[in-house]
């Protein structure tokens, strides 16, 4: 029987490649362990849900503009040092922050550090990619899919400690947990990479050129990115799939808890067997369906199920009581999630491949960086007012959000349906060949 491919893609990674993935899980034992209690943690220190939607637009505000200078910042100090020095600043710090708070104003404080990975997001991915051939990409994205789902086998660490310690207590600890695996997780990638042959180019001819000049020849590469259709295409895909992202990584935790009373302690298991349901179609279903060449079906395919996901949680609402003023959640209500969270593991493990697969299948190769970093920005300027109007909808009712990512997705599919744009040519080349 021949071997799985994305079993065989990851036995043979090489290189950066290897150090990018292998390093990956990491996130399980530090950011991911507190994600699933960070919008509930927030409304546990007197924070609402306007302030909190509010902080999601913040904190995209800041990542559109360190994404605009992401592309400069990378090719002046090479995609290496830029992962390694941005990744502390955006990461390492933000989570003492968090550890500490207690208001809205350190929040607000934290969501403007954090927007710095939007850096570090440019030089990784440039780090990941660039070294390696065309063909290749969609399964690399795959496998950075599964590596964060994969973080999702610790949750139990989270939940033991948040019923032993209770909420807030147990969320500092988390916090602080986080500032030390990320520093560790920084050392290592720093150690076991090497600057890529585009990076070590575009660090000779940007040697003796300010930040602010290089700005300045974001003209010629707004040009490339507005005649290329297929790049124009990337972009739509990847701002539906990120306002969606956005909208549902900040309040799924508070409706299931707020207005489906799932109980504290049980939060992090949700995202767990989401993550593990992913893996499960990373290697099996998905590879099947995704090729390089052959993408506009799986990206229907993807947002259709997603859709799906997202109407079942709001119908959901109307087939059960509001549970979280009598006692708890019931039964029928675990298992209308249980739906939810197979639909939208599905959906969202195929359009977080593919969103970010069009987009590095389409970018200019030699100027890779800096038209993603343009491409970044415009993404983040059209996500960005979701995480306030997603707060305001959820101030009103917390289904409203997920009836606003519904119709979010609903635009994707016709989108992807109706003007899908070819990926790339036949031929697989070598990125840094061409370059």
């Amino acid at each position: 029987m021949a071997r799985n491919p994305m079993v065989a893609t990851l036995l043979h990674l090489r290189g950066n490649g290897r150090a990018a993935i292998y390093t990956e899980p990491m996130w399980g034992l530090s950011v991911q362990l507190v994600l699933p209690y960070a919008s509930v943690y927030m409304l546990a220190l007197g924070v609402h849900d306007t302030q909190i939607g509010l902080l999601a637009t913040v904190s995209m505000l800041s990542q559109m503009v360190f994404g605009l200078l992401s592309g400069v910042i990378t090719d002046k100090l090479g995609r290496r040092v830029t992962t390694a020095v941005f990744d502390v600043i955006a990461w390492a710090i933000p989570c003492l922050i968090w550890a500490l708070a207690q208001n809205f104003w350190w929040f607000l404080v934290a969501s403007l550090v954090n927007g710095v990975w939007q850096v570090t997001q440019n030089s990784w991915d440039c780090l990941l990619v660039e070294d390696v051939n065309r063909d290749q990409i969609p399964r690399l994205y795959t496998l950075v899919k599964v590596a964060a789902e994969f973080s999702s086998l610790f949750a139990p660490i989270a939940a033991w400690l948040v019923a032993d310690r209770g909420l807030e207590t147990a969320v500092r600890i988390l916090y602080l947990n986080a500032f030390v695996i990320m520093a560790i997780k920084i050392w290592l990638l720093y150690r076991f990479t090497t600057e890529t042959a585009v990076g070590r180019l575009r660090m000779a001819e940007t040697r003796g050129t300010s930040i602010w000049r290089s700005l300045w020849g974001y003209r010629s590469v707004l040009g490339l990115i507005v005649r290329s259709k297929g790049t124009l295409f990337s972009l739509t895909i990847a701002a539906l799939v990120s306002a969606v992202t956005l909208i549902t990584g900040t309040f799924w935790q508070v409706v299931i808890n707020q207005r489906f009373g799932v109980r504290d302690a049980l939060l992090p298991f949700f995202p767990m067997a989401r993550s593990l349901l992913s893996v499960l179609f990373s290697f099996t279903l998905i590879p099947l369906l995704t090729h390089a060449k052959h993408l506009r079906l799986p990206t229907v395919l993807g947002f259709a199920v997603y859709l799906a996901g997202q109407v079942t949680l709001v119908v959901a609402t109307v087939a059960l009581p509001a549970t979280a003023a009598q006692g708890g959640a019931t039964l029928a209500t675990y298992l209308w999630l249980a739906v939810c969270l197979v639909l939208d593991a599905f959906g969202a493990g195929m359009l977080f491949m593919l969103a970010e697969s069009l987009v590095a299948l389409h970018v200019d190769r030699t100027e890779r960086s800096r038209v993603m970093a343009i491409q970044r920005t415009a993404v983040m300027l059209v996500t960005a007012p979701f995480g306030w109007i997603s707060g305001w909808l959820s101030s009103l009712d917390r289904i409203l959000p997920f009836v606003l990512t519904s119709a979010l997705l609903a635009i994707g599919l016709v989108v992807a349906a109706r003007w899908w744009v070819t990926t790339h040519e036949d031929e697989s080349e070598p990125a840094v060949a061409a370059a």
